[in-house]
């Protein structure tokens, strides 16, 4: 009976850690990037960096995170690279120019083949190219942290 008493507490303070975790990580990417933060959950925010660009953010439990870029256009400038290695970067800890080279690798093969891969050895870096009936050409990367920190 006190098990079932103190399920609820555990699960509220499960769900009260991660949100602390998002809240850290949400302000970490706009300090580190200038975005600014649209929308803000306990486990997922999305954030403007322009009007192209935009960014996602989704908070794992109990450490395994995520960032996304996505850029309307073919072939993003510098500065979108720059900027989600800052927002990867605040989310993994992975230097941020590692990320940018890892993002540039992928975002080539992904040209050609629609969807690429760069493996850090602690997360991904995955990067697509597609294009959007109403939105026209789309970049789009993320950092994914995993569990094999190897």
């Amino acid at each position: 009976m006190r098990a079932l008493l103190l399920l609820p507490i555990l699960l509220f303070a499960a769900g009260s850690a991660r949100a602390d975790e998002c809240e850290t990580l949400v302000a970490k990417v706009t300090a580190e990037t200038g975005a600014k933060t649209d929308q803000q959950r306990s486990d997922y925010a999305t954030f403007t960096v322009n009007p192209d660009m935009t960014m996602s953010l989704a908070c794992g439990a109990p450490a395994l995170s995520s960032v996304g870029a996505q850029y309307r256009g073919a072939n993003p400038p510098e500065a979108y690279y720059d900027t989600f290695g800052k927002a990867g970067h605040a989310v993994t800890g992975i230097d941020a120019k590692t990320i940018v080279e890892a993002a540039h690798k992928a975002k080539e093969t992904a040209s050609r083949m629609r969807h690429s891969n760069i493996d850090l050895g602690g997360a991904l870096v995955t990067c697509s190219s597609m294009v959007s009936p109403d939105k026209g050409p789309l970049t789009l990367c993320a950092v994914i942290e995993h569990s094999d920190k190897s």
